[in-house]
């Protein structure tokens, strides 16, 4: 055989042997898109199990280093404690596909509750209109009286790299995370917990409007699943087309 010849042969034989590799990493990444869309759907089912349950005693401070924030998130809990409303913190958003008469740019008004058997929990208490912030965080009500208040136990958020700092004059955050807002309000009230509460609806129309927890999960791993495996039929296709080719050409 030629050196040509042989040239030939080896850049065939590389040819072949990056395309079934290509084949093989497609099809493996269409199994891990079929992997996590089994975790989605189990994740999907046990919050709307969770959603449905009584709620319960929410997690006392001791348990709060070890808490699973996963396997508690959208939990419906009781507090027992009382508001610090001049520590309320609002947190920037804009609500779409409200279920109350408020949408739109506005904020989250998130007050520090304090435990009656210790430790702070933030509150998201509901959403009020953009104009309405600063009466939010200059609620006139001081008063420290003793509730019970039931909502969804939240895992915090994180901020991102181009998440704006606190603006502290103005008492305005920008993600709730439990961390970042422990940051704007008494140091006496720490211990914080590391997740927060939405509580429920109220009447239609009062505010801060509640009940408005996105429950949502992006579920388009079997469309991603069927992308992958496609192009790997679709690789598979191309190198014996090739192949053919190349055969055909050889015996002209």
């Amino acid at each position: 055989m030629s050196q040509r010849g042989r040239l030939g042969s080896v850049m065939t034989g590389t040819f072949v042997v990056l395309m079934l590799l290509l084949a093989a990493i497609c099809v493996w990444l269409g199994v891990w898109q079929l992997q996590r869309l089994a975790e989605k759907e189990a994740l999907i089912a046990a919050v709307d199990q969770r959603l449905d349950a009584p709620p319960v005693e929410v997690p006392a401070v001791s348990q709060w280093a070890s808490l699973d924030l996963d396997d508690l998130n959208f939990r419906p809990v009781s507090l027992s404690g009382a508001f610090r409303y001049n520590q309320t913190i609002t947190v920037f958003t804009s609500l779409s596909n409200a279920r109350g008469a408020a949408s739109g740019p506005g904020y989250w008004v998130v007050t520090p509750f304090v435990l009656t058997d210790g430790g702070t929990v933030f509150v998201n208490r509901g959403f009020v209109p953009e104009a309405l912030q600063e009466a939010a965080v200059t609620d006139p009500e001081s008063d420290i009286v003793p509730v019970t208040i039931t909502g969804l136990l939240r895992s915090g958020e994180k901020a991102g790299l181009m998440t704006p700092a606190p603006d502290t004059s103005n008492r305005v955050e920008w993600v709730r995370d439990p961390a970042r807002l422990a940051e704007m309000i008494d140091p006496a009230l720490a211990p914080i917990a590391p997740f927060y509460v939405d509580l429920p609806a109220g009447a239609p129309g009062e505010l801060p409007q509640g009940g408005e927890t996105v429950i949502e999960f992006p579920n388009s791993h079997l469309g991603y699943a069927l992308t992958w495996f496609g192009f790997a039929i679709v690789a598979v296709v191309m190198l014996g087309f090739w192949l053919f080719r190349q055969r055909t050409s050889s015996r002209d």
